[in-house]
């Protein structure tokens, strides 16, 4: 894994051996918008069958596009966003988790906006970002000028939550879904006379099973003509949500595709559509076996549209292609040689966009989640356990081929390959800091994901993403992290917290061993929690509650590996609720 041993040091750009790319002031270079939704499974759509739902600005954006039928991503959500960025194997980058700091892509990767950017354009993401969250990890550190949403893996409240804006924690204005896709519209607005690179990676639909009463009511008591065939109980409820919430993500797809057309940039702008995982519940999804968390099929299968109008002939494409494929193929059609220093795991695949050609029938796509490998070819896939299937005949994956041992041991071989060549280089622990304290950006977020407690502090979920600390009864307990600070500096102390009115003037300081800071609290705020009113169905992530931002003053914070330690004092009972400690270098 790369590390973070002094940031101005890190290889962010390798791949400029020439500088930024000279863009051709005669030929303007075509626009590119990347949607990418959340634990969509190839099944959530009408277009592929789907008789539960109706998406028609999907399903047309598909019939104006080549629709690659065969189209492979990762298991789950940080490692596609990992390989989709680069067009290497997320074990390559550092990515082994969803949370914790796992999820956090190497600071010598270069990205997919690392190279639109040195190219000229404008850049923006909007959404989740589930890549890292402390600069140089943070999207403005990775290409993207523009950065609006939540860097977690997932969030507990879609109703007008605590988001953040390149940085500064900001709220958000509605579903947020609907509000990505506002911004995304803006900046299509703004940007409409220069080349621009929009990525908007939706966040549904992802539990919470949120969704607005405009699309639930449909589904409320629908009963559904397709439902899952397997031997895994389906949760209808969870299904008609999340039915609900693709619909909404096709209402916004309609919303992207009509501003296209209104700024009269359609010739000259890629649209692509993709999902990163199979679904996230039993149900219908074609007859395949597996969802999101598996290497089989309907784990990794996802709809892939490319639209590009008069370039790209809409037609259906069977070979297999991958997630990794995407960096190598949009840079080819734009135009932009960047020079690669790093071995891609992707191949371009615009020859077969633009020129019709057919690919290698010799490809394999390997899929690979924390120690589970399944590896495809054109018609055969080899799961985890060393069954190979016909793919084409039986997508299910329930009759073993037995009599094919030449393609069986050459699928064998590759997964072989792969163990030694990719997945060795995960180390077996992660080394990297948590970093704060970049010298080129104001803000450092330092949450309660990325936080330790001690004591009786108590975290609000076992799924640490969105979660925050309760239950501080004593003051001997702390919460902390230990973090590599790039560069030394003064640094405003801002705390989210809650507190009852029975504890005003209860006190936090955040010291590091050499420096402290202490202030009272003496506002209370003791909101209830939020979110249950809203699902459509019982969530396993954390509630989450409406904290509030109080300051604790200025520190000065030295270079160089050190404990952050957040303490409290004067608790009369359960003290504060702690999500998030804020610093903003003055």
């Amino acid at each position: 894994m790369g590390n973070c041993a002094g940031c101005l040091s890190l290889a962010i750009f390798l791949f400029l051996s020439c500088g930024p790319q000279e863009v051709d002031k005669d030929v303007r270079p075509p626009n590119v918008i990347l949607i990418m939704t959340d634990d969509q499974g190839w099944g959530d759509l009408s277009y592929n069958g789907n008789t539960n739902l109706n998406t028609p600005n999907i399903d047309k954006l598909a019939s104006e596009s080549a629709d690659f039928d065969r189209f492979y991503v990762c298991p789950v959500c940080s490692p596609t966003r990992a390989e989709l960025l680069t067009g290497r194997y997320h074990t390559r980058g550092g990515v082994y988790s969803t949370s914790a700091g796992g999820e956090r892509l190497d600071l010598d990767e270069t990205t997919m906006a690392d190279v639109f950017k040195a190219a000229g354009y404008h850049t923006a993401a909007y959404g989740k970002w589930h890549n890292g969250m402390q600069p140089p990890y943070h999207p403005n550190a990775r290409g993207f000028d523009d950065f609006y949403g939540f860097c977690s893996g997932h969030w507990g409240h879609y109703f007008s939550p605590m988001l953040e804006h390149n940085g500064e924690i900001t709220k958000g204005d509605g579903f947020l879904v609907d509000d990505f896709t506002t911004h995304g519209l803006d900046f299509m607005e703004e940007h409409r006379e220069d080349p621009f690179f929009l990525y908007l990676p939706y966040n549904t639909p992802h539990s919470p099973m949120q969704v607005p009463d405009r699309w639930w009511t449909k589904f409320a008591d629908q009963e559904l003509p397709k439902t899952y065939a397997g031997e895994e109980a389906e949760n209808i409820q969870h299904t008609r949500a999340a039915l609900a919430m693709c619909e909404n993500v096709d209402w916004n797809v309609g919303r992207i595709l009509d501003k296209v057309e209104e700024l009269d940039i359609t010739r000259n702008t890629i649209i692509i559509y993709l999902s990163d995982n199979g679904p996230n519940g039993w149900r219908w999804n074609g007859g395949m076996r597996g969802r999101k968390g598996s290497t089989d099929e309907g784990g990794v299968r996802s709809p892939l549209f490319i639209k590009w109008t008069d370039k790209i002939k809409p037609r259906k494409i069977n070979q297999i292609s991958s997630v990794l494929d995407l960096l190598p193929t949009l840079t080819e059609m734009a135009g932009i040689s960047p020079g690669f220093e790093r071995k891609l795991d992707g191949m371009s695949l615009a020859s077969t966009l633009l020129e019709g050609r057919d690919g290698s029938d010799q490809r394999v796509i390997i899929n690979y989640w924390r120690g589970k490998t399944s590896v495809r070819n054109q018609t055969y896939r080899l799961d985890n356990a060393g069954r190979l299937y016909n793919m084409d005949s039986d997508p299910g994956q329930e009759t073993e081929v037995l009599d094919q041992p030449e393609i069986k041991n050459d699928l064998m071989e590759r997964r072989s390959e792969f163990a030694r060549d990719v997945v060795s280089e995960l180390p077996e622990i992660d080394s990297r800091p948590f970093t704060a304290g970049h010298p080129d950006f104001e803000w450092t977020q330092l949450p309660a994901r990325d936080a330790t407690a001690t004591g009786q502090i108590q975290r609000s979920n076992r799924y640490p993403n969105d979660s925050y600390f309760k239950n501080w009864i004593d003051a001997d307990d702390s919460i902390y992290w230990d973090v590599e600070l790039l560069s030394p500096g003064n640094f405003e102390v801002i705390v989210y917290y809650t507190l009852s009115q029975k504890n005003i003037g209860c006190s936090l300081s955040l010291t590091n061993g050499v420096s402290s800071i202490r202030a009272p609290i003496n506002t209370p705020h003791d909101p209830p929690e939020v979110g249950a009113k809203e699902d459509r169905d019982l969530r396993q992530e954390s509630y989450v509650k409406d904290f509030k931002p109080t300051s604790l003053g200025t520190i000065h914070l030295h270079d160089g590996a050190q404990r952050l330690r957040l303490l409290t004092s004067d608790i009369i009972e359960n003290g504060i609720d702690f999500r998030l400690l804020v610093l903003r270098r003055i």
